[in-house]
Order: C-alpha cells, then structure tokens, then sequence
C-alpha cells in the first residue's frame, strides 16, 4: 500500500490543498491520501485559527467525494505542537507494510522540521513548487510534483471573508457554505 501524508492547519481547506494531493495520487501511484490536520501548527500562528475539530469537519467536507481522500484525527488526538515526525512514526507503527510519502508544497521546506533526517528516513518527501516560493538547500532526496500554479492561500480566503468578499471557486461549495452558515472568519484582522 502507497499512502500519501498530507497535514496542515487546512485553516481553511481550498482548491489548492486538493489539486496537490489529487496531483501527487496520481504521479507517485497513491492508493490514499490522508488529509491530516494539526491540532497546534507548530510554524503558523494566527488570530483566526479555528479549533482543530472545526477544521476537521471542513476537511472531511472538502474531500467527501474523492474515494482515495481520507481525513484523519491523529494529530488531534495528541496534545501540544503537531509535528509529523511523530505522525509519520505512529503511521508507520499502524501500517508498517505501506510506502509512506509526505506531501507539502515548495514553501515548507524553508521552514525548520523536527527530526527532519528521520522523517526522510520513513518516508519520501513529495513536493510541489509554488509560487513565490523561495529556493532552499534542502533539496536532496525530494521528489517533485508537476502541477498547475494557483495562487490561493487560506490567508487570503480568511481575508476575503473578513472584507464580505466572495470565496466562491477557491473552496468547494460545501466548505464555503459551512463557513457563511457559521460565520467563521468574519473578525479576522488585517
């Protein structure tokens, strides 16, 4: 089995969150994706952060017709900053037998990972260039992913909803329409 990790703070999930893991399902031949949100991100803050649950509930309506898109709750279920070494190690203790590969976009590899040689020792990174993105030397072993450039962020859609703008085309309808039914982001700061 072939299972693609793909975690996030998804605050929210957009179109771009799904072309890349639809994108790496198919070039890396991916049996599932698990959409993995962080209970705490450990290199993002912000005011609007929803509660992890909350995001979860969006995620499992983002991906509810993709049959190889699952969500999980693992990062949930722990306390503290969610770091994927420490997913990566308990998906790897569950399912010993697959072929695990961690999907992120360009931009996280500038960041600094905890236990990153452990983490490209269980499993192969996957990444996908995007725009903007600053080049880093953390390039060896990487696997990358070729897919369509969109410049959707959930900063911006965060932003747009806290101006009464449209996000219609940038998140599936059924997460546009739970977020207007909440009210979720309308406070969100410049």
């Amino acid at each position: 089995m072939r299972i693609g990790i793909f975690g996030g703070s998804f605050n929210p999930i957009h179109y771009g969150h799904l072309l890349l893991a639809e994108t790496a399902r198919e070039a890396l031949v991916l049996d599932r994706v698990a959409f993995i949100p962080a209970h705490i991100p450990p290199h993002k803050t912000s005011k609007s952060l929803l509660p992890a649950e909350v995001r979860y509930e969006l995620v499992q309506l983002a991906i509810r017709d993709q049959p190889a898109f699952v969500a999980s709750d693992i990062e949930l279920q722990r306390h503290g900053p969610s770091y994927s070494i420490e997913t990566v190690k308990v998906l790897h203790q569950q399912v010993p037998q697959a072929k695990l590969f961690l999907i992120i976009g360009q931009d996280m590899l500038a960041v600094k990972w905890a236990a990153w040689n452990e983490i490209t020792r269980l499993c192969t990174v996957a990444a996908a260039r995007r725009p903007g993105s600053k080049k880093s030397g953390r390039h060896a072993g990487i696997k990358w992913l070729e897919m369509p450039q969109m410049e959707i962020s959930s900063t911006g859609i965060r932003k747009r909803i806290a101006a009464g703008r449209s996000i219609r085309y940038l998140v599936p309808p059924a997460v546009e329409r739970f977020i207007r039914e909440r009210g979720l982001y309308r406070k969100e700061a410049g």
